[in-house]
């Protein structure tokens, strides 16, 4: 199913869930600025000081454990980098497991945002049923700017009741909503595939940049043409736009595309697919984490195609 535009007047009087969001990084505080701006009750976890007291200055709320977050939250968004940090926040010695879900009214959801290998979904849907919690397998698309605004993209796979007790909240969170079916683990794979492609095209996007600048081209308007031709993708337009303007501040680290391409190439190994594209790009981005700027925009592939670009 895909969302109609989210409607910033019907704020959330027909769904009253407590929202709890753990990792709020880029995305994260998006979200987080999404739902408060339209009056849920947010709660945030982070490790970084930093990030809580940006989200404090927001009026939005923080708890010190994940367990005391989600004590007090209905639905629990995960939005950390990798499947260590979210077995951490589940099930370390201050983990979700640990809230008392006993005096709970309702079971607590757990939405896996972020980007991690299917059978990790899988496992972690498993051990958390053990104590009593759903899980909806909800990773996201779209960069922060789509989810401050709700217009980002989510794959959601789990139980279709569970999926439409919670409507409301998913569709404010994202304009586009894409129901991939009830089996956890598929939105994960959907998500994989899609950056697999995402980290091909920019890539093949800042190859071609770099070769125009090389040729002596003026790179704007090579940009332009591209932009407006055959050779043009969303991710290649988004990211070269920053390197045209020398700006690699990080919106999107490449050490987290580099990340998402590796799991996305070893989803493909385990299936029995060849990824010739897929290998290649991801040489590219090792190698531009390698070269110490992993923590950059992943814009930044074009330094390690070219450095002088």
């Amino acid at each position: 199913m895909a969302a109609p535009p989210n409607s910033e007047l019907r704020m959330n009087h027909d769904n009253p869930s407590r929202i709890g969001i753990v990792g709020i990084g880029a995305m994260g505080l998006a979200m987080a600025r999404n739902l408060h701006r339209k009056a849920y009750r947010v709660q945030v976890r982070d490790i970084d000081p930093a990030a809580v007291a940006v989200a404090a200055a927001l009026g939005i709320e923080a708890c010190d454990t994940p367990a005391a977050l989600a004590a007090q939250s209905d639905v629990l968004a995960l939005v950390v980098v990798d499947a260590a940090q979210v077995d951490s926040v589940l099930f370390g010695p201050q983990g979700v497991v640990h809230a008392d879900h006993a005096a709970r009214p309702t079971k607590l959801v757990v939405m896996i945002c972020s980007t991690i290998a299917a059978h990790d979904t899988e496992r972690f849907r498993d051990r958390l049923a053990g104590h009593g919690i759903d899980l909806l397998d909800a990773p996201i698309s779209g960069g922060p700017a789509r989810a401050e605004d709700g217009s980002m993209s989510m794959m959601l796979a789990g139980p279709a009741a569970l999926a439409a007790r919670h409507d409301t909240l998913l569709r404010d969170l994202a304009a586009k909503l894409y129901y991939i079916g009830p089996k956890v683990g598929d939105a994960a794979r959907t998500k994989l595939v899609n950056n697999l492609l995402a980290g091909i095209n920019l890539v093949a996007a800042a190859e071609a940049m770099a070769l125009g600048a090389r040729l002596g081209l003026d790179r704007q308007t090579l940009f332009d043409v591209i932009s407006a031709s055959s050779g043009a993708s969303w991710i290649g337009q988004d990211r070269m736009a920053r390197a045209l303007a020398n700006d690699f501040s990080p919106r999107a680290r490449a050490v987290i595309l580099t990340k998402d391409v590796g799991l996305a190439v070893h989803m493909a190994d385990a299936a029995g697919i060849d990824t010739p594209l897929g290998d290649a790009a991801l040489s590219v981005f090792k190698a531009t984490v390698a070269s110490g700027l992993g923590e950059h925009d992943d814009a930044a592939v074009i330094k390690t195609i070219w450095p002088a670009f």
